[in-house]
């Protein structure tokens, strides 16, 4: 039997992207691609729980996406995360944003930065099951519920 490729394995391919050292990358390259995979996720599980107008669709995942939720979800996976993980999350919470939050605070803000940089720092690297044991983890712990 075939093993069947991931997700990015069939962008690079489709796209000829060169193999890229990802703990090069800047903790804000790493937050823009996990701000994506992370809403992929949460969209993802939504419109498989229900099927419901765009509206709706929108107003539940903002509830998880939000700076003060994934802030929330860091701080409570905190003791999960291995040296690695911990180390993605601090360099992300600690670059400098050239954005400034709309709707949270800025230490909330910050959290998410790392968090974000965290989820794709794990999707680049292919640890696609790590990435969705944490969001698991991460709504269930902080008393968010999908």
């Amino acid at each position: 039997m075939e093993e069947s490729l991931s997700l990015l394995e069939q962008i690079k391919q489709a796209f000829d992207c060169k193999e890229q050292d990802v703990r090069a990358y800047s903790p804000l390259t790493l937050a823009y691609i996990g701000d994506g995979i992370y809403d992929l996720v949460i969209r993802s599980v939504i419109v498989e729980r229900a099927n419901r107008s765009a509206n709706d669709l929108h107003k539940k995942a903002t509830r998880y996406v939000k700076a003060e939720a994934q802030a929330k979800m860091i701080l409570a996976l905190m003791e999960e995360l291995t040296e690695e993980e911990e180390a993605v999350y601090k360099r992300g919470r600690n670059a400098k944003s050239y954005t400034v939050a709309k709707n949270a605070s800025m230490a909330d803000y910050r959290k998410a930065t790392g968090f974000e940089a965290l989820m794709g720092f794990l999707y680049l690297t292919g640890q696609v099951d790590r990435l969705l044991y944490l969001v698991k983890k991460g709504i269930e712990l902080s008393g968010l519920t999908i």
